[in-house]
């Protein structure tokens, strides 16, 4: 499973690449608003950053305009995955794109037969978003495990995206799923590391080599 950050930070974005974690990116318009950017050069930062797909958002919803901004947002950077909504629009718009080798990803998706309708549109990529499943009182990843069985039905190429991931578990449900990618935010991947148990391992390793606390007694200064 390959792991796309889901940011507008450049700088995270270098940490996780230093990681060896850097797959993708997913930059969305809402959180550029709120951090009071310009939406396109955020995308293309990413885009300097990232050597894998980084999705960019299309705003308008008239077919024409969908088409002309995703153009445009496609000439940002060689793996720009342009984003659109799962709608009859958008659906209309990923076609116009495949004919010129434009990838798609499209988002907003919620049930197994809105993935099936994109991934007969031709999208390169779906997006189903968990935690705002979650968040409707449905079982996000249960929606997850049912498109992959569609697409397995029938081998279908395109990629399944585990969207707006709130926590480990969903990353470890979408890798046990065998989704293709899951958008993690940075907070959250930080965490994907941890472990109690390690922590415990690797300061028992380090008390042994002499690297642990000390205390003084006695006059002298003595492992602890």
């Amino acid at each position: 499973m390959r792991f796309f950050l889901d940011s507008l930070d450049a700088d995270e974005a270098r940490r996780v690449k230093e990681w060896g974690l850097l797959d993708g990116a997913v930059v969305r318009p809402d959180a550029v608003l709120a951090a009071g950017r310009d939406y396109r050069k955020a995308v293309s930062e990413l885009s300097q950053v990232c050597d894998g797909p980084v999705f960019a958002a299309v705003a308008a919803g008239e077919p024409k305009a969908m088409y002309k901004e995703a153009r445009e947002l496609a000439k940002l950077g060689k793996a720009i995955v342009v984003r659109l909504p799962m709608t009859r629009e958008g659906l209309r718009v990923v076609r116009l794109l495949n004919d010129e080798q434009i990838a798609a990803d499209v988002h907003l998706v919620f049930t197994p037969l809105q993935a099936l309708l994109a991934a007969r549109a031709g999208a390169a990529y779906v997006s189903t978003p968990v935690g705002s499943l979650d968040a409707a009182g449905q079982v996000g990843m249960d929606v997850v495990d049912a498109v992959v069985r569609v697409y397995d039905n029938y081998g279908l190429q395109t990629q399944i995206v585990v969207d707006a991931v709130q926590n480990p578990v969903h990353a470890l449900d979408a890798a046990a799923m065998g989704a293709d990618a899951a958008a993690i935010p940075f907070a959250v991947l930080d965490r994907l590391f941890d472990h109690p148990l390690t922590a415990q391992g690797v300061a028992a390793i380090r008390t042994h080599a002499g690297e642990g606390p000390r205390r003084v007694e006695g006059g002298g200064v003595k492992d602890a």
